[in-house]
């Protein structure tokens, strides 16, 4: 079913608002918020329905609501003033009235076009899970379930199918390509619970939908004496699990389409493998996808984070010489993302992580605190609220969160960064053989990473192996030319912890790199 509202036509099958023909550049989260005013215009939608459909009940600021409020009229050619579409009903919420006519027929799609395409968030459902054990135990299963539900759907990055509709194939065999189909989501998540006296055994499986092709699976393991405490357990490693997973499946998706077909939101899947690989080329790329992102879509938040992001990387992994003109773009960037991130984990992250880069500490915490007040199985999030901590000198709170980044997500794109905090804390207490032991692993393991050099050759030097750092920095000076003790001690974002700084520098001095 589609929706046309004067010159406009909602298509909620390609989540899409068109104008003529002309697809508009709309925030996904801004279509869903139509769509649910548009289906229930006979009434008054509350404030606290919108909440618990649109922000899955996770805590929300009435600004932001306005600001979506305002965004929805706005992709309707409507304002506050004329609310000629949307009203607002003082006291009581908000209400669709612009005339809607509903286009079915040819407007219409069957059943097996109705998933979501990748112009709009991935959706997944949760499966009930297959109890191997006895009948005593459903209600132990049941609630694994539940819990994993819940924990995905505080991720923003996708939409999670309500645990309702869910349970309605509780019992069935079903394929999983007519749940994709039912359901219209992208991913189904499936596993099987198996308990013994005091032990569990869980399967979980995310199997794309349309191809039936298995993404992700993990086994755990555990005893059940603090059943609520396991159950919260395997939800939080499950949902830090499963964003990675998806979110290579999108941007596999992403780059088997043509150029001149993607949206805002697929040149930002395409941003992400640059974006985090702490290459100087590859994150020019991600510079200009992001850019792409932002010509389609100037008001996406997200991209505007990510772009923070980037340009910070720019002044604190490749020997930057104007370090205050790239900390300026930095913090412009989290200016334009402005409030459109306050319900968006990875963007408050990213933006967090941007500002702890040109050394606002302080702002990055509360960015960082937000991102996993909405979605505390962040792994991004908590690797950067531990490099938080090692720049505040603080190495020993710095390893729990970096520990509970890995536990959540092992396999994470950025997990080398955060062996990398887990080996500067060492340093930072003058384990120099540990740390080094861990570095030398990220770089042999990732020779593309060209920011870690600086680090290794440091430590290779203060441990005392000479030739091996003079080495490093012989590849560094081959990347970056302009490599130089000047250029560290203005772009360095531990500068300011002198007595560390001061060692790194005397062991990049011991190994050659020049003074200018």
């Amino acid at each position: 079913m589609q929706y046309r509202t004067g010159a406009y036509l909602i298509d909620p099958a390609a989540f899409e608002i068109r104008r003529d023909g002309r697809r508009l550049a709309t925030e996904p989260q801004v279509i869903e918020l139509i769509l649910l005013l548009i289906k229930n215009r006979n009434r008054v939608v509350s404030k606290d329905e919108i909440f618990e459909v649109i922000w899955h009940n996770r805590a929300v600021s009435d600004a932001t609501l306005s600001s979506r409020i305002k965004a929805a009229r706005h992709s309707l050619g409507d304002d506050g003033s004329a609310q000629q579409r949307i009203r607002t009903v003082h006291g009581r919420g908000f209400r669709f009235v612009g005339e809607v006519e509903e286009l079915s027929g040819g407007g219409e799609q069957s059943p097996a076009a109705v998933v979501p395409q990748p112009g709009g968030r991935p959706s997944l459902v949760v499966m009930p899970f297959d109890n191997l054990s006895g009948a005593d135990d459903a209600h132990f299963v049941d609630g694994v379930v539940e819990e994993i539900t819940s924990a995905l759907s505080r991720v923003r990055d996708f939409f999670v199918i309500a645990r309702q509709s869910a349970f309605a194939y509780k019992g069935r065999f079903v394929d999983v390509r007519e749940v994709g189909k039912e359901l219209a989501v992208t991913y189904v998540v499936e596993g099987t619970v198996r308990r013994g006296q005091d032990r569990v055994r869980i399967s979980v499986q995310v199997i794309d939908a349309h191809s039936r092709a298995q993404l992700w699976s993990e086994r755990y393991d555990g005893a059940t004496t603090d059943i609520f405490e396991f159950q919260d357990r395997i939800a939080a490693q499950v949902a830090g699990a499963i964003h990675p997973a998806v979110r290579k499946a999108e941007i596999e998706l992403a780059k088997r389409k043509p150029p001149n077909s993607l949206k805002a939101y697929e040149f930002v899947l395409r941003a992400y493998p640059n974006l985090w690989s702490q290459n100087q080329d590859q994150n020019r790329e991600a510079i200009q996808l992001l850019g792409k992102a932002l010509t389609a879509d100037p008001s996406y938040g997200r991209a505007h984070a990510l772009l923070a992001w980037c340009l910070a990387q720019e002044v604190v992994y490749f020997w930057c010489l104007n370090p205050e003109q790239g900390r300026a773009r930095a913090l412009a960037a989290v200016a334009a993302a402005g409030t459109s991130i306050d319900d968006d984990p990875t963007a408050l992250a990213a933006a967090g992580a941007a500002l702890s880069q040109v050394g606002d500490q302080a702002r990055a915490a509360a960015y960082i605190e937000r991102a996993l007040a909405l979605d505390h199985n962040n792994a991004w999030a908590w690797a950067r609220y531990g490099w938080i901590a090692l720049y505040r000198d603080d190495p020993a709170g710095a390893l729990q969160r970096f520990n509970r980044s890995l536990t959540l997500s092992p396999f994470d794109p950025l997990a080398f960064n955060t062996n990398i905090g887990i080996a500067s804390g060492l340093a930072m207490r003058g384990a120099y053989h540990e740390a080094v032991g861990m570095v030398r692993e990220v770089v042999n393991k990732h020779p593309e990473v060209t920011s870690h050099h600086r680090l290794l050759a440091a430590l290779l030097a203060l441990t005392g192996d000479l030739e091996t750092a003079r080495a490093a920095v012989s590849q560094i000076l081959r990347t970056h030319p302009t490599a130089s003790v000047a250029a560290m001690r203005i772009s360095h974002p531990m500068r300011h912890l002198t007595s560390y700084f001061d060692k790194l520098v005397e062991g990049l001095r011991l190994a050659g790199l020049p003074e200018t």
